[in-house]
């Protein structure tokens, strides 16, 4: 299945795309997608629904973030090998674990908002892991089971307040609208092989993030597990699992987003997003 959210800011409905590609709205029978909501009982709900016998969602309808609440929104860094190369530094040897707020949350294509002072904005298009059931201290052989889902995620940085104010990353990867998700919730089960998908990024027409999660340093399994054995994963988690290389700070010299720009970004069979930059 393929869960979203439609209509204006904090107005959003839940939404399913049917098999013929149409969007119907659920509210009728979900008051919106939201961390319980991917629960494996919620989700069986969800595949009892005819849903046929639901409203077709208008076109042209604003798309909103996929899940309306995220109790975590984790990140992964460096977790792709050819990213790690880029940015000069060596392969990590546990998963590089930092939290991104979840004011940050934006639709796949709400603008891109860089305040006053941003000067070091870039782009990450990353697979997101949507925890479904509660995990701790879970194995490799089992993670997988406690996935509901994946999405695509541009994980945006302003690497000015990331790398020069000390502390933690958290403080450049948390402005508002700075974690796109979506279109799409898609359930683990159209998602046969997480570390066997494209990702890819286009910066005004042109491809500067092309990789695959082969290329992933830590599997998703590997990922779940792992933070697993230090906090309680729960329903409605966000894990950004990294990204290939091809970001702003790894080129030389190096390229930031500015306003007026465009960045269109797909993880294979999750959709697309579409961001315009504009300033604040």
């Amino acid at each position: 299945m393929k869960l979203m959210r439609v209509g204006q800011v904090g107005q959003e409905r839940p939404a399913v795309m049917d098999a013929d590609g149409q969007i119907r709205d659920v509210s009728g029978h979900f008051p919106d997608f939201d961390n319980l909501s991917v629960a494996p009982e919620s989700l069986q709900a969800l595949r009892g629904l005819d849903l046929a016998a639901m409203p077709v969602v208008a076109p042209g309808t604003r798309i909103g973030p996929c899940l309306a609440a995220v109790p975590n929104f984790y990140c992964i860094g460096l977790n792709y090998a050819q990213h790690a190369a880029e940015s000069g530094m060596a392969p990590p040897s546990a998963p590089i674990l930092f939290s991104k707020a979840s004011t940050a949350l934006a639709g796949p294509f709400d603008p891109v908002v860089l305040p006053a002072g941003v000067d070091k904005a870039d782009w990450e298009v990353e697979l997101g892991v949507v925890i479904g059931r509660s995990a701790f201290r879970v194995t490799q052989g089992d993670a997988l089971a406690h996935v509901a889902g994946y999405c695509v995620v541009n994980d945006l940085s302003e690497r000015a307040y990331q790398m020069d104010h000390g502390g933690q990353w958290i403080k450049g990867k948390s402005l508002p609208g700075f974690g796109p998700i979506g279109p799409w919730l898609v359930t683990a089960d159209e998602v046969p092989d997480p570390q066997a998908l494209r990702l890819t990024l286009d910066l005004n027409g042109e491809r500067v993030q092309d990789g695959g999660t082969d290329d992933m340093i830590f599997s998703v399994a590997q990922i779940v597990s792992h933070l697993s054995q230090f906090l309680r994963l729960v329903p409605g988690d966000i894990i950004a699992t990294g990204t290939p290389a091809g970001v702003g700070m790894g080129m030389k010299p190096q390229r930031f987003l500015r306003p007026g720009d465009v960045m269109e970004l797909e993880v294979e069979g999750l959709g697309r997003q579409r961001q315009e930059v504009v300033a604040g």
